[in-house]
């Protein structure tokens, strides 16, 4: 294995890690979040076929039959795996760009089943082939494996760090075609079998197919392709490009999203307004991300915007007039120009995305609600300016932006959103100035469970802020749609009380909890057969205790945290029965959660790893003249398994949970995705390099991983809590500092593990290599699983226990563990 193989190996790998990111965005966009998470999951399942197949077909990497050596066979097969990524790269995007798949009707649609099996063929295509490329090198690479590894690892890292930049520059469809590029430089530099004029036209032909399906992506299919890919029928903006006349005015990508503004497309959105409001909508342009949900930008100035004392958050602003204002989040703006509307006389505009107030200028015109006389844009992630700033406010708001959906259809509870949950509304509310006013709106839910969870998640905030009585603090009120919040921590007056009341019976909204609230004055206006969200609020509020509440209520609706951030997430086991029964006959095509689609997943992912594992086994000779298998004096197939599927998951189950963790510390899921996975991956690669050397102490090292990995959790909460408030770019540097140890120290095992196999069994290299693949895949479905339901920290903790369950399959046995040792000296 010579440095240009080895340079193809980190190749190879950066262009899977590029394709994967990609592939992220792209399914979020095109279909919807737990769907990316599920066919990117399956698509990962192609390292452990390629691992089967390496094992299946010893001679392709080992060089025997007339191939060559083993140096000469793995160029060989590099230079092939980068063609064929590269070329699947982009039949794949081809793919699911034609295909007329759409998650959303798969219940019941069957066609959509025999779609949805096309898809995962075509994506799992390059994955096969990148881990066919990087298994047989490892393979191959006796005495070296740990170098091929460690070019594995630092490749990857470098992708990922590739991805951002690529998917900033020229967005999905040109991501996908660097991933082909980077692919071709695997193929180009494997080593000499490959440098013919035949394999240089080869490689342009590819690259000129992969540019053709890029094209074709990206081209305006009809109404089928918007954004240079199919996006469902049923996302956001899909629906509004059907409104006729409808016209897109602005459309770009950035590193974290894809923003685009639609004119002429019907909108007219003012979330909560009275129907009391006697005149029209102001007229509004459609404003969307990442094809989302249509969030409304609207095109008059505060003088003119008449409907915002029929909003269902005016009262604040008249309760506080002339106040100081945070908006948190506004997206379109909406929020703001409410706040200058109501004479706030300062409005802080808290924005995460530059791209958003960017689109909402270049649209609006003078009607910007970003640039208007009093308003100063924040472009900094909400949390990060709560804790940074000391500043405090009259009012701070975090208005509905998100489009309303029924939680029945359980399509969002796999994402976390770390603006709603305890923590969060704390750091708001140390923001009040005294007597301030802590506004959110939420959409109603039937049955309660959104609303029944906003108010629950502020009780435990009022709690952390030492309020006895946090049921004196809050006053909530509903219309049709939406429930909005009111929190004054010093106590609402009688006065301010009244007024209250008055704006409720002028506007016809109705009360749900005040602290002199009356059961008759619940369900007056919007009535309903039973005062349901009255109810439910008053027995959180009960005798029993909030635990009880939780514990006995249908939803979960337990207050989310920083350590379980998925406000969306309601569901219970004991929903199940009623959700199979209605399964395929409603427009909920998921039931009551994700997190059932997860249930699937896991499932499917660990019957198709049990065949692909097994499948070597079955099929290999035990003792054949090849050496497929091990023979006398190996290890077990039991102990050999245990290890590598220990080390699938653990690595995973520390992964997972830390990028998701430093959402909060980083601002954006692509940032944080970015510099976990750059630092693990890189240091990791720098372990799996010195994981041969004579003077590391490779049994204490392991012990130690063990140690750091029990000790992650707390160390990234106090860095989490210290770090918020500190400039970007020390808390990227503080986050890649406190990682780097942990990941030097999981660059080892992997590679501690092919040299024990190298020593007594080198024929089974290829398998333990899918076994790894597969046990990653089945760890990424359930630490989704476990995080949802128990949060980061026991997953972390359940990552170091495996850890420690791969320590004890490799110390085991003293002579298999010796020798194993001694083999990675000699090395």
């Amino acid at each position: 294995m010579n440095r240009q193989q080895l340079f193809s190996v980190g190749a190879l790998a950066g262009a899977t890690l590029l394709l994967e990111t990609t592939l992220t965005r792209l399914l979020a966009v095109a279909q919807y979040y737990h769907f990316a998470f599920l066919v990117v999951s399956l698509a990962l399942l192609g390292f452990g076929a390629s691992g089967s197949l390496l094992s299946l077909s010893p001679r392709v990497y080992r060089g025997s039959g007339g191939i060559g050596g083993p140096e000469q066979a793995g160029g060989r097969l590099l230079g092939f795996a980068g063609l064929a990524f590269a070329a699947s790269a982009g039949l794949a995007y081809g793919v699911v760009n034609l295909l007329p798949f759409d998650s959303y009707s798969i219940a019941w649609d069957p066609r959509q089943i025999f779609y949805f099996g096309l898809y995962y063929l075509a994506l799992t295509a390059p994955f096969l082939f990148a881990g066919i490329g990087i298994g047989g090198a490892l393979a191959a690479g006796a005495g070296r494996s740990h170098l091929v590894y460690s070019a594995n690892l630092l490749g990857s890292g470098v992708g990922v760090l590739l991805a951002p930049l690529a998917l900033w520059a020229t967005g999905v469809p040109g991501a996908v075609l660097v991933s082909a590029l980077v692919g071709l430089l695997a193929a180009y530099s494997s080593g000499r079998a490959w440098r013919t004029p035949a394999r240089i036209g080869f490689g342009l032909a590819l690259l000129a197919g992969a540019a053709g399906f890029t094209a074709l992506g990206a081209a305006n299919l009809g109404e089928r392709a918007p954004l240079g890919m199919t996006i469902s029928q049923y996302k956001g903006l899909a629906n509004a490009r059907r409104y006729p006349g409808s016209e897109t005015i602005f459309g770009r990508w950035n590193a974290i999203s894809r923003v685009d503004v639609l004119a002429k497309a019907g909108t007219r959105l003012l979330p909560g307004l009275s129907y009391t409001y006697p005149g029209t909508p102001p007229p509004q342009h459609g404003l969307s991300i990442d094809a989302d949900a249509i969030q409304p930008v609207s095109l008059v100035g505060p003088e003119r915007f008449e409907a915002s004392g029929f909003l269902p958050e005016a009262v604040a602003f008249s309760l506080r007039p002339g106040g100081r204002v945070m908006v948190l989040e506004p997206g379109g703006g909406l929020g703001v120009l409410q706040a200058v509307a109501g004479g706030s006389r300062e409005v802080f505009a808290v924005v995460a995305n530059p791209l958003i107030p960017q689109a909402v200028s270049r649209v609006a015109g003078e009607a910007d609600p970003y640039s208007l006389p009093g308003v100063w844009t924040v472009l900094e992630p909400p949390r990060v300016f709560l804790q940074a700033s000391k500043d405090t406010y009259d009012l701070v708001y975090l208005p509905l932006t998100d489009a309303y959906r029924p939680v029945t259809s359980g399509a969002y509870s796999l994402s976390e959103t770390y603006l709603l949950t305890e923590e969060a509304f704390t750091d708001m509310l140390a923001h009040l100035s005294p007597n301030g006013l802590l506004v959110v709106s939420r959409w109603l839910q039937t049955p309660p469970s959104e609303e029944v969870r906003l108010v629950a998640t502020l009780v435990e905030a009022l709690q952390r802020r030492s309020l006895a009585r946090p049921e004196q603090a809050i006053v909530a009120y509903r219309g049709i749609q939406v429930l909005t919040a009111l929190v004054q921590p010093d106590g609402w007056s009688a006065a301010e009380l009244a007024e209250v009341r008055a704006f409720l019976e002028e506007r016809r909204f109705d009360l749900v909890w005040a602290p002199d609230v009356q059961p008759e004055e619940t369900n007056r206006f919007n009535r309903l057969p039973e005062p349901v969200y009255y109810d439910a609020v008053a027995s959180l509020f009960g005798p029993a205790g909030t635990g009880t509440f939780y514990a006995a209520y249908p939803f979960e609706v337990a207050p989310s945290t920083d350590d379980r951030p998925f406000f969306f997430h309601f569901f219970r086991w004991g929903q199940t029965p009623e959700l199979l029964a209605t399964l395929g006959r409603t427009w909920q095509p998921f039931g009551g959660s994700g997190y059932l689609v997860l249930v699937a997943l896991l499932v499917l992912v660990t019957v198709l790893s049990a065949g692909l594992i097994l499948a070597p086994l079955l099929t290999c000779r035990p003792h054949g003249a090849d050496g497929d298998l091990p023979g006398r004096g190996a290890p077990s197939r039991v102990r050999v398994l245990v290890y590598f599927t220990a080390l699938g998951l653990a690595f995973l189950f520390v992964e997972i949970p830390l990028i998701q963790r430093w959402i909060l510390l980083l601002g954006h899921p692509t940032y944080a995705f970015t510099v976990v996975v750059l630092v693990l991956l890189s240091f990791s690669s720098l372990g799996s390099a010195l994981a041969r050397s004579a003077w590391l102490p490779r049994r204490a090292a392991f012990a130690a991983l063990v140690l750091l990995a029990l000790l992650t959790p707390w160390i990234a909460a106090k860095l989490t809590s210290a770090g918020l408030a500190w400039p970007t770019p020390l808390r990227v540097m503080g986050a890649g500092l406190s990682l780097a140890p942990l990941a030097v120290l999981m660059g080892l095992p992997f590679p501690l593990g092919l040299a024990w196999l190298e020593n007594q069994a080198p024929g089974w290299v290829p398998w333990a290599w899918a076994v790894n693949g597969c046990a990653s895949v089945i760890s990424a479905v359930l630490a989704a699983m476990l995080a949802l339901s128990y949060g980061f920290t026991l997953v972390l903790l359940l990552g170091a226990a495996a850890y420690g369950v791969a320590f004890a399959a490799l110390i085991g046995e003293r002579n298999e563990t010796d020798s194993g040792v001694a083999a990675v000296s000699e090395s």
